[in-house]
């Protein structure tokens, strides 16, 4: 049985085939630059070459359109023909309270979906685009949304509550959600699984890091805490993100830099984080070499966004009157030992401590990396949030 995983952007379409018996990827790709000139197709099934077709496509429904000619191609292709997709799984960003799990599409979900995008206006309007091509050319196939906030909707309201009017979050659903919930949620079981240990007994802390990044407080399988809130920007340093500040800084710097609104908002995602605090880049690798060659700016940008770390984790700890594991994934948290380390020192008083040895010598491998007497479990786990779309899409179509 073939599920078909969908992550649509506003001009961009992430794609990955999954065959579940084996829940192995037979084909991934991508279609880049719709509705934009030089549009590319590239597509890589299993164990073969990648295929790059540049080829106009002006909206998505002609992107998905080439996803599938791509699947079914005689040369390049992996499946004879459409019916051997048995479902479709898409990422959607944003469901607010709406969605507290993965659903079946249908009107009322599409509708729903509208009704969440104010609050995701680059994502939310995108993954419709992605739903709609879909339910186009493939009528009578089973789809489900699969959203990024839905783990993080079991936040009791001490954890999602601003201190702000309460009209705020009445009247303007202003409150925290929580982004990356499917690789969190992921891990976290991943953890569950590998150690055989009951998920329901368990007190993780999951650390994804990538140029976006979040930890989450998970206490016996359901999030008790996150550290993005009403957007992606708050929470710990980032790429380029800069994080929890102070809310007055904005109308300051908006004066001062002679910034409007958009501006300001523009500055505080993509001029910020590691990038703006380094001057370097929002490349964690390129920073540590420039903190080797002396550059005092970058070696200060590891040194905040670590101690972020060890605050959050810290915090999370006392949330949850403890913690058993922690773990770390996606692009940094799995390939970058130093941050691993750097994160984690000071915290021996928690009973976390880190085997050098073993965090010095893995990448984007499944291992414990804690010391033989840490109390902590201490765990390198890859995020796989496409294998997370298709179970939860598995389970609720079959």
């Amino acid at each position: 049985m073939n599920i078909l995983v969908i992550n649509a952007g506003s001009s961009s379409i992430k794609y990955k085939m999954i065959e579940m018996e084996r829940q192995e990827v037979l084909a991934k790709g991508s279609v880049e630059r719709i509705g934009i000139n030089g549009s590319v197709i590239a597509h890589t099934p299993a164990g073969r070459s990648k295929v790059t077709i540049e080829k106009t496509i002006s909206n998505h429904k002609d992107a998905i359109q080439e996803v599938l000619l791509a699947l079914t191609d005689s040369a390049h292709g992996i499946i004879s023909g459409m019916d051997e997709i048995s479902a479709v799984g898409h990422r959607v960003v944003h469901g607010a309270e709406l969605f507290s799990d993965s659903v079946i599409i249908d009107d009322k979900v599409i509708n729903a979906i509208k009704d969440c995008s104010e609050l995701a206006p680059l994502h939310n309007p995108a993954n419709l685009m992605g739903i709609n091509a879909c339910r186009s050319i493939m009528p009578n196939v089973p789809m489900v949304a699969v959203f990024d906030t839905a783990f993080h909707q079991t936040m009791k309201r001490h954890a999602y509550l601003y201190g702000l009017s309460y009209e705020a979050y009445t009247k303007y659903r202003v409150r925290r959600y929580g982004f990356h919930g499917t690789s969190h949620k992921y891990v976290a079981n991943r953890y569950a699984q590998i150690t055989g240990k009951d998920i329901e007994d368990l007190k993780i802390i999951t650390c994804h890091l990538g140029n976006g990044s979040s930890l989450a407080a998970v206490n016996g399988g359901k999030s008790v805490d996150t550290t993005m809130g009403f957007t992606p920007l708050e929470g710990i340093v980032m790429g380029t993100r800069s994080g929890d500040i102070d809310p007055a800084i904005v109308p300051y710097l908006m004066e001062k830099m002679k910034m409007s609104l958009e501006e300001a908002i523009n500055y505080l995602n993509k001029d910020c984080g590691v990038y703006g605090l380094s001057g370097v880049s929002s490349d964690f690798r390129d920073i540590q070499l420039a903190k080797k060659q002396g550059n005092e700016r970058a070696a200060a940008a590891l040194e905040v966004f670590c101690y972020r770390m060890r605050k959050f984790i810290g915090s999370y700890a006392a949330a949850m009157s403890g913690v058993d594991a922690i773990i770390f994934t996606a692009g940094i948290g799995e390939n970058d030992h130093l941050i691993r380390e750097w994160s984690l020192e000071g915290l021996e008083f928690l009973g976390a401590r880190i085997d050098k040895a073993a965090n010095d010598n893995i990448r984007g491998i499944e291992k414990r990396i804690s010391s033989a007497d840490s109390a902590v479990d201490i765990w390198c786990i890859p995020t796989d949030e496409e294998l997370a779309i298709a179970k939860e899409t598995y389970a609720l179509c079959f």
